[in-house]
């Protein structure tokens, strides 16, 4: 079956690049970064529906539901990279964020056949993980037509779920689906068709901005410190107590016994030190307010 890319701007011919093979490296090189200067200014012109989607997820957080990424390939690869990186620096459930790539586990580290042309696929990797209707769901494809992704929205939406496209081709299959469409157009890659590059990176700020303006939302984000970050290792037990210091103006001796007696909790911890209570009415305090500091903070019982 033959399939017309010579719609996508995507796989179209680079100008700016068409004779990059007989450049210097320094000139190669900076071909490259001025393409690549481009992505920033793509994805500005779409930041209304970026907050959209992030309303949508913040939401969906707030009534039980979850984030569910879709995609094959780098995309693919991506959502999962956003996905995981969520717990370690806002102590969410494993859960709460989930990237699905077509191909299964194997196909992070090497390409799987045929299997982001598999609608079917989309479908099934979805009804493994119990996607329902509080979900949110966000495929994510530079061409905008990849067929495990479509089969992913078309089920999200059969079960009721919002569902949200993120590619980087006008008017795509994807964007006759979605709610919502994120759609930065970047322009024809250095190398063509190789949507790794400034395809890839627009998807990577979109997504990092979906989860960090959710998790903001969602009160993981008191300034603009992450004040639920977990302590897993030497590094981040540092930067707890880095948190608990710039909160409050204490000393780093207090901010570490504050973290002792709360089982390291950085909320609880400033709180703490900041109404100069202890660690169980700081707690019950946060629990009240779902949280939020700030909100915790402006309580007078």
């Amino acid at each position: 079956m033959k399939i017309d890319l010579t719609t996508l701007v995507t796989e179209s011919r680079n100008v700016a690049s068409e004779n990059i093979d007989m450049l210097s490296t320094i000139d190669m090189l900076k071909v490259i970064n001025q393409e690549d200067q481009k992505v920033a200014l793509a994805v500005e012109a779409i930041i209304p529906e970026i907050a959209k989607v992030v309303d949508l997820i913040s939401e969906a957080f707030q009534s039980g539901g979850r984030l569910i990424y879709t995609g094959a390939g780098t995309s693919g690869r991506l959502g999962i990279l956003d996905a995981s990186e969520c717990p370690p620096t806002y102590g969410s459930d494993p859960d709460l964020v989930i990237g699905l790539i077509a191909g299964g586990y194997k196909a992070i580290l090497k390409a799987v056949e045929n299997a982001e042309d598999n609608v079917e696929l989309g479908a099934t990797d979805l009804q493994q993980i119990g996607f329902n209707h509080k979900d949110v769901l966000v495929g994510i494809a530079a061409s905008g037509r990849t067929p495990y992704v479509i089969g992913s929205m078309n089920y999200a939406k059969s079960v009721g779920a919002k569902v949200a496209a993120l590619s980087c081709n006008a008017n795509s299959p994807m964007a006759e689906i979605a709610d919502i469409n994120i759609t930065p157009i970047v322009g024809a890659e250095v190398v063509t068709g190789s949507s790794r590059m400034k395809a890839g990176t627009a998807q990577k700020l979109v997504l990092n901005m979906l989860t960090t303006g959710a998790m903001i939302r969602m009160g993981k984000v008191f300034g603009n410190l992450m004040v639920d970050v977990e302590a897993t290792n030497a590094k981040l037990i540092q930067r707890q107590k880095n948190i608990v210091v710039e909160a409050t103006g204490c000393s780093e001796s207090q901010a570490a016994e504050a973290l002792t007696q709360c089982n390291n909790h950085c909320k609880t911890a400033i709180l703490m030190i900041l109404l100069n209570i202890n660690a169980d009415l700081a707690a019950a305090k946060l629990s009240k307010h779902h949280g939020f500091i700030r909100h915790a903070l402006l309580d007078q019982e």
